[in-house]
């Protein structure tokens, strides 16, 4: 009989607080995880996973007493992962395994636990550090198979050393012969129940193909079966909401303006006014700036800046950075500040965001560089999937790293370094909408700089650049 795995960990992409990073949680799940385990043979689980019959809480205090071992990553410093690791660690002395991404800010709590460290990239996994990581694992789970007893790694067993685990072992059969009963009394037909994953997954599938309408329905009927198995309905898993906002904006339904506002309603379940999660906030930055484009007034504009500055603050990345830097711009050209010196230091201000884009770009692109670098002399038997899978990530982040310095340099006057940044982006392999979509930007930028340009000191006049490739 093969051993089973349960999997103590958020899912989908979740925000680390203490450092204001967006982790893609599946991506560790997939890639670091799962893996190992297919390969030893032995039965892998995540909560959602379990097949929802309305009583997943049931499910998953069985899944904590019964797996052979439970892997618990508290990436993010998530809530539940450590509630539900602290409840295995009441039930069983042993065969627990801590892990957690390297930027973890360790809470005092956890500080006398082994936690197993890997490297995230943010919405990726280098594919030599998974290498590498499924080495350490496969050895750590060996080391808990092969043990019996194994040596106990739960603090409670630990410090209070004559502590014995719960006196249900005589009868454990039948408690979890009964538990099952009560599942299988929940189900309200024989079809095979669908995993909150697999309703995930499918939705994800259907925004990468751009079927939008298609994601909204299935990103609500992920959020409204979370919401089912709430007993208090409290849920706000914010993974869902932003994809849910996202997909419902995308979709445009009934018109693309009340499916804007139904997607910024959305996010107001996010504590919108006041949440410090970059994801959510920049969003909103999104929503409420096609919102101003579709002429439904400045004060969407205002928001937009508002949710943007959030957003730079907290990250101080690209993307924010670029959005907030146009906003600027725009807002130029409303009534929001009327005066002529305040639409100049709304200039002086995007530029100085600029400026900055172009540091922040410097400094990723050195990134990929070093961890090209690191993947050229890694593991030779890395799975060749998985290898274009992080050269095309790598790839993609170029592209885009490219193209916003090429929208900074564009945005301060220097057309020749513009033109230079464009042409190298488009020798990287990338979708068509993407340059389509930076080629809009742009030329809306144009006509807010040709409009109010010469307010500076130093007036912003289009020229051709000199270089005739790119364009």
């Amino acid at each position: 009989m093969s051993k089973k795995c349960f999997v103590v960990m958020g899912f989908g992409v979740k925000t680390d607080y203490t450092t204001g990073r967006k982790l893609d949680l599946n991506k560790s799940y997939q890639y670091l995880i799962k893996p190992v385990l297919a390969k030893k043979g032995w039965e892998c689980v995540r909560a959602d996973e379990i097949p929802n019959t309305g009583v997943i809480d049931l499910q998953m205090y069985l899944e904590l007493l019964q797996a052979d071992v439970v892997i618990a990553d508290l990436s993010t410093t998530n809530a539940n992962a450590i509630y539900e690791l602290g409840i295995r660690h009441a039930l069983r002395p042993f065969t627990t395994i801590v892990i957690a991404e390297d930027k973890l800010a360790y809470p005092f709590d956890l500080n006398h636990i082994a936690i197993t460290k890997y490297t995230h990239l943010g919405d990726s996994i280098d594919y030599g550090e998974a290498e590498r990581f499924h080495s350490v694992l496969d050895g750590l789970l060996d080391a808990a198979a092969a043990h019996t007893p194994p040596p106990s790694d739960s603090p409670v067993y630990t410090f209070i050393g004559n502590l014995m685990p719960p006196k249900l072992q005589d009868q454990i059969d039948e408690i979890i012969s009964s538990a099952k009963t009560v599942v299988d009394a929940a189900r309200t037909d024989d079809s095979p129940a669908k995993t909150l994953a697999l309703i995930c997954n499918e939705a994800e599938d259907a925004l990468n193909e751009k079927r939008f309408s298609d994601a909204r329905a299935l990103f609500n009927t992920a959020l409204l079966l979370k919401k089912s198995n709430d007993k208090n309905n409290i849920s706000s898993d914010s993974y869902i909401i932003q994809r849910l906002a996202l997909a419902t904006y995308k979709a445009g339904e009934p018109d693309v303006v009340t499916a804007l506002h139904s997607a910024l309603e959305l996010l107001g379940e996010l504590n919108l006014d006041h949440t410090n999660d970059p994801e959510t906030v920049a969003l909103a930055g999104s929503i409420e700036k096609k919102l101003y484009e579709n002429g439904q007034g400045d004060e969407h504009l205002k928001n937009a800046i508002l949710f943007n500055e959030r957003g730079y603050f907290l990250l101080n990345n690209r993307y924010n950075a670029i959005n907030l830097a146009y906003a600027f711009n725009c807002r130029v050209d409303s009534n929001l500040y009327p005066g002529k010196e305040d639409k100049i230091a709304d200039l002086i201000f995007a530029n100085r965001v600029r400026h900055r884009i172009l540091h922040i770009c410097e400094s990723d692109w050195n990134d990929i560089m070093q961890r090209e670098a690191g993947e050229t002399a890694g593991p030779g038997d890395a799975d060749a999937n998985e290898i274009q899978k992080q050269k095309n990530y790598n790839n993609e982040q170029k592209f885009w790293i490219l193209v916003n310095k090429a929208e900074a340099y564009f945005g301060l006057g220097m057309f020749d370094e513009y033109k230079q940044a464009v042409g190298q982006a488009q020798t990287i392999e990338h979708a068509d909408w993407m340059m389509q979509s930076f080629r809009e930007q742009v030329d809306k930028l144009k006509i807010l700089l040709n409009k109010y340009g010469s307010l500076l000191e130093k007036p912003w006049i289009y020229r051709e650049p000199l270089s005739p490739e790119g364009e």
